[in-house]
């Protein structure tokens, strides 16, 4: 029978065998990055130490393929506190308080086990922001899954949401915000983006950077077990058939223990004892020392046999990737060991000291009373690959000739065609499942419709809007522009409700970067998204790049997520889709171009894929801007019960939902000649508002104030003679077609719950 001192010596031999360049290839790293590993390490790196290498030079830690990218987006405006390059985001929202908020994909997990790879991933973006110091107040999530027909979009949807909701709900946060959308080519490659924004005060924000040496490394929260083993190294390689094998590397959550967490964090950070602070995520243990000790320009020594482990017989190189939940590692300052491991007992969660920083620059693992482990800091973080990857310039699409296919011959049951498809259907199926209202602070979801959620900043009368966009169609045609068009709905949805937007977190969706077609679409998608945000001043402030998202070759769409953060100094004064009222005056702001190229008319009615979709018009980002704030200063002075800016489905589609939400009938004209634009193109930069008749005067002079184009297009309306409903007018109110409210809703709010069903 094997002794205990057996078994370390035999796991010890094993940890500190060299490694050769095959055993390097199987984690991932090339020649050419073995090459670099060998000349910094001066020799060949043991097992443990070539699995530190692999998660950290892996895209998913190092961003080695969009790193130089990335320093194209402006990261400070005045009101940005921390940019990218910590744990989260933080801007100032006045009164000493800070907004704490960030965004992360959990995709290759939530594609092999949905449920925990969705709860996870929800886990995983509350610890970036309590990290900080935040209380978390709010949660969103981008949902993109595949062809509704495909055999496994029905399972994954249900196990994502339910993975959501599970972990959301009963960690208390509401979730409050989101976008669901189906299209085939996300069959191969679902993706799971999770935003998660909190609360602090200005002096109360902790950061992973400030460590010194000579200070206590202490562990808190669960245990380390063997779940989630490269997990950062999975999520940066393509699948391929068959790869639902790979469920041992994701991580399975416990929302319980995160309350617990959060609550104990909170707690120890009112005592400064803590120096700094990072959340165990993606590479666990290993990311989180790294970071700590490369943001500080320390070095690190931990004891592994300290760490509290729930599996026995664990190696060291298991402990170091483990990727297991609900976990944080803290650099304490001097002599406060003892108030942290007493607070995080009052809170039944696990807290050891496990090592200590030192000056020497390196990191150095010891197990059984033997260094298994013993590396410079600086080339597994900074120093890392930093790609130039080939690109090659999309090819520009042709302007779509719309007036080669036959007009709608009733516009209203085009409507209804595409208020019921998939991607414009209600999500109540949804957002149903998860709690938008605990913790008593949500005064409007988007979740249901809306442009953006507005939850309040609790004790005060302010709040803050939030909000998740892309349309990965308008990226796919034209990277650049799709790329402002990406920011410029943000802006436009948070001005909608009132906000004054502040800053964006983002999540960078792509295919493999090695392919020079694929990093074509990431380049000019940053470019694009980086112009929209010099010229809103809407910097980023945080982010994530999930890359690699194929399966046996085949890309996603390109989907460059962002979400949205503005601040409402008043909450009494804002706006929704939901205030029409009958007689109000609908009102377009923003002027209608005879582009039909990439919009949903294009797609549902017309059936055009790919290339035969056309090109998308070009953003005006000044027109964007000056549409936007003159909405949030008719919002301001309370001139407008309503507004919903046009996106999906255009003005027709916008109208309908402010019909819906409002429960009042509305009716558009046009004539007959300019209809088909008129209800159904997606120009960018335009708003709807439901102006009340008596403020038609003082809205006009703000009109001519700001100098915007707006244009009475329809009125709301009550049922009169006619039941309410949306009716479309062709160069009269005498002609045109008709859709009742009551066929509207049941198909728009049906397909989902139908389909869920497998009906």
């Amino acid at each position: 029978m094997s002794t205990t001192s057996d078994l370390s010596a035999k796991i010890t031999a094993l940890m500190q065998a060299e490694q050769n360049q095959d055993d390097a290839a199987g984690h991932g790293i090339n020649a050419e990055e073995w090459e670099r590993l060998t000349s910094r390490l001066g020799r060949n790196p043991n097992l443990v130490e070539l699995g530190i290498y692999s998660v950290m030079w892996s895209e998913h830690c190092s961003y080695k393929s969009s790193r130089r990218h990335l320093g194209k987006f402006p990261t400070k405006n005045a009101s940005v506190i921390q940019g990218p390059g910590e744990n989260a985001g933080v801007i100032d929202i006045g009164d000493g308080q800070a907004a704490i908020f960030k965004m992360e994909s959990h995709n290759h997990p939530s594609y092999i086990e949905p449920y925990q790879g969705a709860a996870t991933g929800v886990g995983g973006i509350l610890r970036d922001v309590f990290t900080m110091g935040a209380r978390p107040i709010a949660l969103v999530n981008a949902l993109r899954f595949g062809d509704p027909s495909h055999p496994k979009t029905r399972s994954l949807v249900a196990g994502v949401v339910a993975g959501i909701g599970g972990y959301g709900n009963c960690v208390g946060v509401p979730t409050v915000a989101g976008e669901t959308q189906f299209d085939a080519g996300y069959n191969g490659n679902i993706l799971v983006n999770a935003m998660a924004v909190g609360l602090a005060d200005q002096d109360k924000i902790f950061y992973a950077r400030g460590a010194t040496p000579g200070n206590p490394i202490f562990y808190v929260g669960s245990k380390t077990g063997r779940d989630g083993i490269h997990g950062a190294t999975m999520a940066s390689a393509e699948f391929s058939e068959g790869d639902e094998e790979k469920r041992p590397t994701v991580q399975v959550g416990d929302p319980f223990t995160e309350k617990l967490l959060i609550e104990a964090c909170l707690e120890l950070m009112e005592t400064d004892a803590i120096q700094a602070i990072q959340d165990m995520g993606a590479a666990g243990l290993t990311s989180s020392s790294v970071e700590m000790a490369d943001k500080g320009g320390i070095g690190i020594e931990m004891d592994l046999d300290k760490v509290p482990q729930r599996e026995d017989g664990m190696t060291a190189y298991e402990i170091m990737l483990s990727e297991s939940q609900e976990r944080m590692l803290m650099v304490l300052k001097p002599g406060k060991e003892d108030i942290a491991k007493a607070i995080f007992d009052k809170w039944d969660l696990d807290a050891e000291v496990i090592g200590i920083t030192t000056d020497t620059g390196h990191m150095v693992l010891k197990q059984f009373g033997e260094v298994v482990c013993d590396i410079p800091v600086p080339p597994l973080a900074e120093d890392a690959p930093n790609y130039d990857r080939p690109w090659v310039e999309p090819v520009k699409r042709e302007q779509l000739d719309f007036t080669r296919f036959a007009e709608p011959e009733d516009y209203a049951q085009t409507l209804l065609k595409l208020m019921s498809c998939p991607d414009m259907a209600s999500k109540r199926w949804v957002w149903e499942q998860y709690d938008r209202h605990v913790m008593g602070d949500t005064v409007d979801s988007s979740s249901s419709g809306g442009d953006a959620a507005i939850v309040r900043i609790h004790g005060t009368n302010k709040a803050l809007a939030i909000c998740s966009d892309c349309n990965p169609h308008y990226v796919a045609s034209d990277p650049y522009e799709g790329g402002k068009a990406v920011v410029a709905e943000a802006y436009r949805n948070l001005s909608a409700v009132g906000a004054k937007p502040i800053a964006i977190t983002d999540n960078l969706n792509f295919g493999n970067p090695e392919k020079p077609k694929t990093m074509g679409y990431i380049v000019k998608a940053i470019e694009g998204m980086a112009e929209a945000c010099k010229e809103l001043d809407f910097p980023v402030v945080s982010g994530n790049v999930s890359l690699y998202n194929e399966t046996d070759g085949v890309a996603i769409p390109p989907t460059p997520v962002v979400g949205g953060v503005g601040l409402i100094e008043d909450v009494t004064k804002t706006a929704t889709l939901k205030g029409a009222k009958a007689g109000d005056k609908l009102i377009l702001i923003g002027q209608t171009t005879p582009h039909m190229g990439t919009t949903l008319y294009a797609r549902e009615v017309l059936g055009l894929k790919g290339e035969d979709l056309g090109a998308i018009p070009a953003v005006d980002l000044k027109k964007n801007k000056k549409n936007s704030d003159f909405v949030r200063a008719v919002i301001g002075h309370g001139m407008v019960n309503a507004v919903h800016d046009i996106s999906d489905g255009g003005a027709a589609c916008a109208a309908a939902d402010m019909a819906l939400a409002g429960n009042v009938g509305v009716q558009m004209l046009s004539t007959r000649k300019s209809a088909l634009l008129a209800y159904f193109a997606e120009s960018h930069g335009h708003f709807l508002v439901a102006l009340p008749e008596d403020k038609i005067d003082v809205f006009n002079g703000r009109i001519r104030a700001h100098g915007v184009t707006a244009q009475h297009i329809g009125d709301f309306v009550d049922s009169g003679t006619r039941e309410p409903g949306v009716f479309l007018g062709l160069d009269t109110l005498d002609t045109g077609h008709f859709i009742s409210l009551a066929d509207l809703r049941a198909a728009h709010e049906g397909w989902m719950p139908t389909y869920m069903k497998g009906e």
